[in-house]
This record gives C-alpha cells, structure tokens and sequence, in this order.
C-alpha cells in the first residue's frame, strides 16, 4: 500500500432493503464524501485501488452494496476482509428494520423486493436475512430505522459516525413507548413507568396523549409524578455527565408505558423539556407509538 494514498476513510453501507440506506448516503454526500449507490462488491474492489492512486484527491468515500448487485453481491463478504486485511481503515454501516416495519414500507412505496420480483416481499426478506447475516456480524454500527424518521436517522449517523462539529455535548434522544407494541430496539436505558395511574381507563381522558395537561394532571394525582421525579431527577443529573465524560455521542432514554400514549409521552416531555436548557446536551423526543389507536 503506498504510504502516499489520499483515502483515509472508506464506509461500506449495507443493509435490508428498505431499511434507509439512499437516506444513509445522503448524509455522507452532504459531507463531502464520494459517494457511490449499488455497486457491486469487485468494483469496490477496484474504486478502492483506484483512490488510493497517488494521483488521487479522493480522501474520503463511502459505497452502498447490497441485494440489488444480484450474485455480485455474495462476494462483498470476502471483499470486506480483503481490505480488513490490507490495513485499509475502513466502516461498515449495517441498516435494519424489523419485518413488519419493512412490509410497511414496501406497501407505501409499491416496489417489488429485489430478492422476490416474482413473489411476495416476506419471502425476499426471508432470503435477505439469511444473506445479509455475515455482514451484520461485521459491521461498525448497527442501526435499527425502525422508529426513526429521517431526520433522526440522519442525525445518528453524523453522531456515530463523523466527526462531531460540536465536541463535549451529549445527544440525548428520549422516547416514548409502548410495551404492547414490543421493545425499544436501541434504548441505551429504559424506565418502565407502568406503576402509575393510567388515564387509559378514563373514557374522556382515553383519546387524549400525554402531551394534554389534563392528562398530566390525572398521572399526577396524588404527586404521583412528581415522587418519581425526585428520583429520576438526580438519577439522570448524574447518569448523563457520566456517559459524556466517558466520550459517548449518543444517548438513548426509553420511558415506556403499557400503550405509549399517555403515561411514557408525559415523562418524556418533561424531561426533554428539563435537559434541553443545558448547554452540554442536545435533545431530542420521539413518541413511537403515540399514534397508535386508543
């Protein structure tokens, strides 16, 4: 390898179809990054030996590889150790979705599964689970897009992945949700909050969300609300710090009711609203499933 090779990071993005990979190079681009969609693995191969020509000014690249490239694609997985093992610094961004989430967006977009033209989109990412299983185990980062709008996702990425253009401050993302709808995938802590009156049982309060005061009020009942946050006040003034001092980007905090409309959705307003004053945090809320029916 010549000493002389302008390329000093490469980001392989990879992933589920459907999972937010055009939306992953987007940011890349943004960047000033050279970027590349669905390119199969050889001519990864060959991009690489090409930028780190020493007449290249290509420093930094990231490529999106996946099922699209056909057979082209089963030999990502030997490329990828090729470079491990040519010392070429290198990250592979691994995109995923639960199934569910990924029938979803099919059906919204109407476009067949490049691994099932002819049959149904369960089945091709069924192919696509078992073929995407040694890249995963590869991978850098992992993200779950799952509950994540764009802009979050695009904020994940930057956090995890570029160098951050605001050192010494904490992304902090506080989510609501629901544990009948299934667990957070990506929630660094998670305080179940099931212990607290549920306005779920008042038919006027039922259709409302907790970020209604009346709703508030009703959780408070009593100073429900306000005994847990002489605990949870404290817990987090110490918590938070200590991951920002340990150099983590991102912080995950999960306040999960029985349906996450109410209960979690209060909490999680009251603490984005709290931290989002201080100056070494970012903040930043997701109800995940606040729209669910009452």
């Amino acid at each position: 390898m010549e000493a002389s090779t302008a390329l000093t990071d490469l980001v392989v993005i990879t992933g589920f179809s459907g999972a937010g990979k055009s939306t992953a190079m987007a940011v890349f681009e943004d960047e000033g990054y050279f970027c590349v969609d669905n390119l199969p693995s050889e001519m990864i191969r060959s991009l690489v030996d090409l930028f780190m020509h020493s007449g290249s000014k290509v420093a930094r690249a990231a490529v999106v590889s996946d099922a699209r490239g056909g057979s082209y694609f089963e030999g990502l997985v030997a490329m990828l150790d090729g470079l491990r093992e040519s010392g070429l610094r290198h990250r592979i961004l691994f995109l995923e979705a639960s199934e569910g989430t990924l029938l979803t967006r099919y059906r919204e977009t109407r476009r067949r599964h490049p691994l099932a033209p002819e049959g149904s989109v369960a089945e091709g990412i069924a192919r696509e689970r078992e073929l995407l299983a040694p890249l995963r185990a590869r991978a850098d980062v992992v993200l779950d897009t799952g509950s994540m709008s764009a802009a979050t996702l695009r904020r994940r990425i930057t956090e995890d992945l570029l160098p951050t253009r605001t050192p010494g401050r904490l992304a902090v993302s506080f989510q609501s949700l629901g544990f009948k709808y299934g667990p957070s995938r990506d929630a660094d802590l998670l305080f179940d909050v099931r212990f607290l009156p549920n306005p779920h049982y008042e038919p006027a309060l039922r259709p409302l969300t907790g970020q209604d005061p009346r709703v508030v009020a009703y959780v408070d009942r009593d100073g429900a609300l306000e005994r847990l946050y002489e605990h949870l006040h404290p817990l987090l003034d110490y918590l938070l710090p200590q991951y920002l001092g340990e150099g983590k980007a991102h912080l995950v905090v999960g306040i999960a009711c029985t349906g996450g409309r109410h209960r979690s959705v209060a909490i999680t307003e009251h603490l984005a609203a709290r931290y989002r004053g201080h100056d070494e945090f970012l903040v930043d809320v997701t109800h995940r499933d606040i729209g669910e029916p009452a």
